[in-house]
């Protein structure tokens, strides 16, 4: 059975053209689209995924589920729909656009709790380029992706900075102790242009 560990290429591909389908079905006719046996089959194993969608100025929309709740066919279905049509950051996307907009799915590992015994430590427990994060403080929550840092430059400081913001945290409550932080890694597919060769993205 597969699982996060022995996803290939292929899988890859199937996965991203599989929520483009899926929402162009729902973009087009409002209906859910009727996945395959054999898709189901194949990633019927638990995982945390995230659905994200980027046109030539940027992100689109992006939503995803952090925990291995769903069999992974399941959550890819609803997190494309969403990403499509209820990321609250954007307008909903119209099928029209879907011609310039590029599908980006992001397979997760289960987050883990990072255990320190002073915020200094985190620095050295965290590594960008593998690493996404969960920054927990009371009902504030924020998430962000292994990629992120990648595509902004950013140091291990300034993603647990920015993850605090994703949150609606001033920037330092990372070194919070009623902060909880917990990572995860994430492999990444992506088309490479609209409609376009789909690759797994070295980070």
């Amino acid at each position: 059975m597969k699982d996060y560990n022995n996803l290939s290429n292929d899988d890859g591909h199937i996965l991203v053209k599989t929520a483009r389908m899926i929402v162009t079905e729902y973009l087009k006719n409002g209906t859910k689209l009727k996945l395959e046996k054999e898709f189901k089959n194949n990633f019927s194993f638990k995982s945390g995924v995230f659905v994200t969608l980027n046109n030539t100025l940027g992100l689109r929309g992006c939503i995803g589920y952090p925990l291995p709740d769903k069999s992974l066919f399941d959550a890819l279905e609803d997190a494309a729909i969403s990403a499509a049509t209820e990321d609250p950051r954007f307008s909903p996307v119209k099928h029209k656009e879907l011609d310039s907009i590029t599908f980006e799915v992001t397979v997760l590992t289960p987050p883990k709790k990072i255990v320190v015994s002073k915020p200094e430590e985190y620095l050295s427990k965290i590594k960008v380029g593998r690493d996404g994060l969960i920054v927990k403080h009371g009902f504030y929550s924020g998430l962000l992706l292994p990629q992120v840092p990648i595509e902004y430059g950013w140091n291990e400081k300034e993603f647990l900075e920015y993850t605090c913001e994703k949150a609606g945290l001033p920037k330092n409550y990372w070194k919070n102790s009623e902060t909880e932080i917990q990572k995860f890694e994430g492999i990444v597919f992506k088309e490479e242009n609209p409609n376009g060769t789909v690759i797994r993205e070295v980070l």
